[in-house]
């Protein structure tokens, strides 16, 4: 057979694999037989070199036609395979529109978050502002503005993390009210919510919670609009059918002091067994009182002209009674299968 005759007849043998070819795999196959680096058509041309100028003429044209014919057979055939392997991929990832969406969990407020929108909600109801206010505090604010100056034996009633020399993360957000009087003339009626620090860890207590303290100071305010507006913040929170008493405390910043206790919505104070008042029928709930007038003095307010009231309570702990979870660590420790009852 001359090289003639066999470059046609490896062009018969690439055109009649190319018109099998499945896939666009056996069509790469395909060429790399018929056209790659070490195929035999490759080869014959690598030895025109050695050939007459008769025979180089010749087998030359031939094996250039042989190589062209055979690639436009594979590209027109990987054309066609390539179409129809896309086909069927559609055909096999359609997805029905119809069929109903998979189902998507929805997520959910915090218990705490439940009570401090709620809280926040009422006040801003009743014409408060929100003031927020930094975490890392300077001692004048979270300690000497309130009437608790250094030394004073009321200091060490809250475990305090020092972060520097007059730095601390603040153990309340009473500071708010003080940068708050101190940015604008009475009246005021701000609401400051926010996380507070403090080095406690116990089934009641957390090293950080939440707190939401209020102020508000105007002319001829008294205890008994700090009675009222407590009391209707405690049944907006728990219900309409909830009481609430005040009894005499001591707070470094408010004089007189009170704090306020709710009657207990689980049992109505009628079950001596009851697991969440523990049979005396109230709980304790916050604490309050009018604002001492070194408070007011401090930052510039006249106390024969201006009264206050303060309050300050804890969401955290508010829930907790009101979802009767036993422990306030629950609150901040992420377990799902916990936040989920809620």
């Amino acid at each position: 057979m001359t090289v003639s005759e066999r470059i046609e007849q490896l062009k018969s043998e690439a055109l009649s694999a190319v018109a099998s070819g499945a896939s666009t795999a056996d069509l790469e196959d395909i060429r790399v037989r018929f056209l790659g680096r070490s195929a035999e058509l490759t080869e014959i041309k690598k030895s025109i070199g050695t050939l007459s100028p008769d025979e180089r003429k010749e087998i030359g044209r031939s094996s250039n036609l042989a190589s062209r014919e055979i690639e436009a057979a594979l590209g027109s055939r990987a054309e066609e395979v390539a179409a129809r392997e896309q086909e069927e991929r559609l055909q096999a990832e359609a997805a029905d529109v119809t069929l109903p969406g998979v189902p998507f969990p929805r997520g959910h407020l915090h218990p705490s978050q439940i009570v401090i929108d709620d809280v926040i909600d009422f006040f801003v109801g009743l014409g408060y502002r929100v003031a927020e206010g930094p975490e890392v505090e300077t001692d004048y604010y979270n300690f000497t503005a309130l009437g608790i100056p250094p030394g004073h034996p009321a200091r060490t009633m809250q475990d305090t993390f020092f972060v520097d020399d007059g730095l601390v993360l603040r153990t309340q957000t009473s500071p708010m009210q003080i940068r708050t009087m101190l940015a604008q003339e009475p009246p005021v009626y701000v609401v400051c919510p926010g996380r507070t620090y403090r080095r406690d860890s116990d089934p009641t207590h957390t090293p950080m919670f939440h707190q939401i303290e209020g102020l508000a100071v105007d002319r001829g305010l008294t205890l008994g609009h700090l009675k009222g507006t407590l009391g209707a913040m405690a049944r907006h929170v728990f219900g309409e059918g909830v009481e609430i008493r005040v009894r005499p405390s001591y707070f470094q910043f408010t004089e007189p002091s009170v704090e306020m206790d709710v009657s207990c919505f689980v049992c109505g104070g009628r079950d001596p067994h009851c697991k969440v008042c523990k049979g005396a029928g109230w709980l304790e709930m916050l604490g309050a009182g009018m604002v001492d007038p070194g408070v007011l003095e401090e930052v510039g307010y006249d106390p024969e002209e201006y009264t206050g009231y303060a309050f300050g309570m804890g969401p955290d702990r508010m829930a907790m009674v009101k979802y009767g979870v036993p422990d306030l660590r629950l609150f901040f420790e992420g377990d799902l299968r916990f936040l989920r009852q809620f």
